[in-house]
This record gives C-alpha cells, sequence and structure tokens, in this order.
C-alpha cells in the first residue's frame, strides 16, 4: 500500500489547459472517488497517476517517490478499465495468470496468487471458462482478479460499471467495496456516477473543468456542500434551487421567494443581505396544510418505497419526495414547508455557500 500525493500537478494538449495547478492527497488505504461531469479531467487525472498520460507540470509521489517520469510497469499500479479489456482466446484462469507468467514468476507462485483471487471474487468455478461464456459483471470480476494477482500499491478504476445493467451495477458496487475492506489497498476510483460516488467512497473529489470543488466525506459534501455545483451534483434526485430576496423583520431573517411567499430562514443568513438562492432537498419539504409554499402539481412518480412529485413552486420547477401513501395527482396544489435548518443557502453572485 502507499499514500499518493499530487502538487499542482497540470495537464496540456497543445495550447488547451486541461488540468491546471491540482493539488490532492490520498492517504495510504484510503478509498477516494473522483467524481464530475464528462471532460472534467478525472480520467486525465487518473491516467497521469497510472503514468499513461505525461505530466505537463507538478509533482507525482507514490510512497514518498517522485513518479513523474517512473514508466507505467514500474509504478506498481494496477488498473481496471471500463471495457475489461480481457484477451478473448484464454480462459479466466489464463488470463489471471497472464500477468505473473509475464513477470517469470514460478508456476507454483502463480498457481497461489489466481486460488487467492479467485477465492476473493468467488470465481472459482468459472476458472476455466473463456470470457464469452461470463456474464458482464463477472467479465470485470476477471479484470479485478488480474489487478489482485499483481498486488499492486494502488488500485485505479476507471468507471468499470458504465456498461453493466442496473442491478449488476448495485452488486458490483458492494463487490469493489468488500474487495477495498479485505484487501486494504489504495484505491482511486473515477466515476460520473455520483451514487457511486457516495456508496463506495472513504472521501469524495468533485471535479469540474480541471479543477477541485470540493473534498469531504459523502456525509460532508451531502450536508454542507461548499457551492452551487457541488450542491446540484451530489444527490440523487438533485437539490432544487429558487431565488430568494433576503429580508429582516426585527431579529428574524427570512427569504422572499419570486411569487411572494416567505419563508423563515437559518440565522446564518443574518449577516447578509441581497439576493441569495435557496437549496432544498426534495427529502426536506413536508406537507403543511397551513405551510408558505404552493406546490403545482404536474408529474408524479411512484417508486414503491417513495413518490416522486414534479411540479411548479414559485416559477420554478422542482422534484419533491414524499414517503406517505396519501398520492397526489396532478393538477392537485399542494402546500408546504421547509425546516429553516434544512435550507441551504448560497450567494446570488457568485454561488457560494453562506454559513
Amino acid at each position: 500500500m502507499a499514500a499518493l500525493n499530487m502538487t499542482n500537478i497540470s495537464k496540456s494538449y497543445g495550447g488547451v489547459n486541461v488540468i491546471e495547478q491540482l493539488s490532492l492527497s490520498i492517504k495510504d488505504g484510503e478509498f477516494a472517488v473522483l467524481v464530475g461531469p464528462s471532460g472534467c479531467g478525472k480520467s486525465t487525472l487518473l491516467r497521469m497517476i497510472a503514468g499513461l498520460e505525461t505530466i505537463s507540470g507538478g509533482d507525482l509521489t507514490i510512497a514518498d517517490q517522485r513518479a513523474n517520469d517512473t514508466p507505467p510497469q514500474k509504478r506498481n499500479i494496477a488498473m481496471v478499465f471500463q471495457s475489461y479489456a480481457l484477451f478473448p482466446h484464454m480462459s479466466v484462469r489464463e488470463n489471471i495468470e497472464f500477468g505473473p507468467n509475464v513477470r517469470g514468476e514460478s508456476k507454483e507462485n502463480t498457481d497461489k496468487l489466481v486460488e487467492k483471487a479467485s477465492n476473493i471474487l468467488n470465481l472459482t468455478d468459472y476458472l476455466d471458462r473463456s470470457p464469452k461464456q461470463l456474464s458482464g459483471g463477472q467479465r470485470q470480476r476477471v479484470a479485478m482478479g488480474r489487478s489482485i494477482v499483481r498486488d499492486p500499491k494502488i488500485f485505479l478504476f476507471d468507471e468499470p460499471l458504465s456498461n453493466l445493467d442496473a442491478k449488476l451495477r448495485v452488486q458490483m458496487r458492494t463487490e469493489i467495496k468488500a474487495l477495498h475492506q479485505t484487501l486494504g489497498t489504495t484505491t482511486v476510483y473515477v466515476t460520473h456516477d455520483q451514487i457511486e460516488a457516495m456508496t463506495m467512497a472513504d472521501r469524495i473529489v468533485v471535479m469540474n473543468n480541471g479543477a477541485i470543488e470540493q473534498i469531504g466525506s459523502p456525509m460532508e459534501l451531502y450536508d454542507r456542500p461548499t457551492n452551487l455545483f457541488v450542491a446540484s451534483f451530489i444527490g440523487s434526485p438533485s437539490m432544487s434551487f429558487l431565488s430568494a430576496r433576503h429580508l429582516m423583520e426585527g431579529e428574524s431573517p427570512s427569504l422572499k421567494l419570486k411569487d411572494n411567499s416567505v419563508l423563515s430562514a437559518p440565522q446564518s443568513i443574518a449577516e447578509h443581505g441581497g439576493d441569495v438562492v435557496i437549496g432544498i432537498r426534495p427529502e426536506n419539504y413536508c406537507r403543511d396544510d397551513n405551510g408558505p409554499l404552493t406546490l403545482n402539481v404536474q408529474v408524479v412518480e411512484p417508486t414503491g418505497p417513495e413518490v416522486h412529485v414534479f411540479g411548479e413552486l414559485a416559477d420554478t420547477e422542482i422534484r419533491v419526495v414524499f414517503r406517505d401513501r396519501d398520492i397526489p395527482k396532478p393538477g392537485d396544489k399542494l402546500k408546504l414547508s421547509v425546516d429553516p435548518d434544512n435550507i441551504h443557502l448560497f450567494d446570488a453572485a457568485d454561488g457560494k455557500r453562506i454559513s
């Protein structure tokens, strides 16, 4: 295992800067997830760690050793790709033992490595099958097995679940997290799926336009997003945003929305005047016959444990999540309230959190 440190890392292609002056430290044994929209630079950063992309500037250290110019095969890093990258003409066993064979390890040691990996990943019964005889999830486990036998300092995962159906993605999330708990190897995982990030990470690194927006535990990012971008990206369904004007009535701050409805505001806004953006999680809206908010219901989506209600509130389209069985109908007008402690506040000018 090894700690991973990046200091002022930059990557450019010609005159285009993809990543600029990025610094990040990942602790020994940590499971860190890089998450962000397509094109934000997360896969490029992962490939620089692996040595598959050159570093234009800054320093990369692995286990306190500078690795900028170290070739990929000498970094002792194992990478699992989205496409599995298995040899179709080889059996599962031959795919897993390919690395040790190339490195010239003894047959006895190779057999032990294959046995260890297949036991961890429940592949023992499939060792003599070819990849075409396996499901997508089983193929991904073979790719992981090929990485395990290398006994790497660091595991890198580049959107490994993107090709799987919804049920398999849930299963493989659990298996990858269990693998990390078993091996304790430093892991960097790239995804655009914030549900994967929330369920798997020790810490999440939210990226946008080649820069880091926020780093923290899943619940830190969910409960205290640092700006509008993180607030909109973390959480499913996503947070709704309402434009408002800050009012002071005596010592009680309040928020006036576009439809002139007024919400009680958190005390954190007391010293902040002017225009703000209110962020509210879908599950934090409460039905309240005397509530100050009115939702014009447009679409109702029962999911089983929850009911998702899509509609318009204060000239803004929002989504609300209820857990009760009193299901509204399109055209209904629902009165809602929100606990001030569940209101997130952002500056309308720069999008930063007000706290």
